[in-house]
C-alpha cells in the first residue's frame, strides 16, 4: 500500500478548511467541528441553527461536484474496504468523537488555534492512535 504525496492538493485543502473555520467563527461565532455540526443537525436542540448546519453539510457533500465543474475530473477516491466496514468505522468514529468532546477538525483546527487545553491533549492522542493504527494494519496484518 503506497501513500501518495500531494503537497499542493493538501495545501489547498488545508487553506480551504482554515478559511471555512475562520468564516464560521467570524460570521456565527461557532467552531467548525464536522461531527458537532452533523450531530447538531440530526439531534437538533435549537432549530434556529438548523439552516447553517444543513448548508455546511450540503457544502461538504457538494464539494466533489464543484471540483468536477472546475477541473473537469472527479477527485480520485479509492476505498479498499466494504461498505459494511465503512459503516462500522463511521460508527466507531462517531462514538469516539462523542467521548472526546469533539472530532479532529474541531480540536485540530479550531481548538489548537484557541489554545484549548482539551485540544492540546486530544490532538496528540489522535495522531498517536492514527500512527499505531497504520503500523498495525500495514505491518502486522500486512494490508
Amino acid at each position: 500500500m503506497e501513500t501518495a504525496f500531494t503537497p499542493f492538493g493538501s495545501l489547498g485543502g488545508g487553506l480551504a478548511i482554515g478559511l471555512g473555520a475562520v468564516m464560521l467563527m467570524l460570521g456565527l461565532g461557532r467552531i467548525l467541528g464536522a461531527t458537532g455540526i452533523m450531530s447538531g443537525l440530526v439531534f437538533a436542540q435549537n432549530r434556529a441553527e438548523a439552516s447553517w448546519r444543513a448548508a455546511m453539510i450540503l457544502g461538504m457533500i457538494a464539494a466533489p461536484g464543484v471540483i468536477f465543474l472546475v477541473s473537469g475530473t472527479m477527485p480520485a477516491v479509492d476505498v479498499p474496504v466494504s461498505p459494511t466496514m465503512i459503516v462500522i468505522g463511521g460508527t466507531i468514529v462517531g462514538f469516539g468523537a462523542s467521548l472526546g468532546s469533539g472530532c479532529t477538525s474541531g480540536h485540530g483546527v479550531c481548538g489548537l488555534s484557541r489554545f484549548s487545553i482539551r485540544s492540546l491533549v486530544a490532538v496528540p492522542t489522535f495522531m498517536a492512535t492514527a500512527g499505531i493504527t497504520v503500523f498495525i494494519i500495514r505491518h502486522i496484518f500486512g494490508a
